[in-house]
């Protein structure tokens, strides 16, 4: 399995004591340790709003593509606002974010099924990655107690 890659990991903090930090986000299970990430505020306001933290925190091994702040903040305020206030429909584009296995750059050019249930694609090498060719990974890789954490520069819409 390789380290941490793309421009995107930069900006994670660096004090291995900060709870966003690569060091504390790998002994923390997947909510908790994104919870720990200021990247992640949106996702994980989410994630708690739709009630799927501890699902995901308990789970034997799940990879998220998780979308950073500035992905929510593409999305409109009224539409975004109409989703989260909706937890049928928030829970469901959230599992679309999330697949049942860790998953490690070597095999991340491949289809998955989500837990949503439909899959998604991504595709590239090297450091270049794109979910679903919307969605660009901007930091790969992150290692947590119990999955792998993806950042990605735009929310996945599962198909209707």
């Amino acid at each position: 399995m390789g380290g941490m890659f793309g421009a995107g990991c930069g900006t994670l903090p660096k004090d291995p004591a900060n709870p966003g930090s690569p060091q504390m986000m790998a002994q923390q299970p997947i909510a908790t340790a994104a919870a720990g990430n200021p990247q992640l505020a949106t996702l994980t306001a989410a994630v708690q709003q739709a009630g799927l933290a501890d699902q995901l925190n308990s789970a034997e091994a799940v990879t998220i593509f998780a979308p950073v702040n500035e992905a929510f903040a593409k999305i409109p305020k009224e539409q975004l606002d109409q989703v989260l206030a909706n937890p049928e429909q928030l829970k469901k584009i959230l599992t679309y974010h999330v697949v049942g296995q860790k998953i490690d750059p070597a095999k991340l050019a491949a289809t998955f099924q989500t837990l949503e249930g439909q899959d998604i694609t991504v595709t590239g090498s090297g450091q270049d990655f794109k979910v679903n060719d919307t969605a660009t990974i901007v930091c790969g890789n992150i290692p947590t107690k119990n999955g792998t954490v993806y950042l990605i520069d735009g929310v996945l819409m599962p198909p209707s």
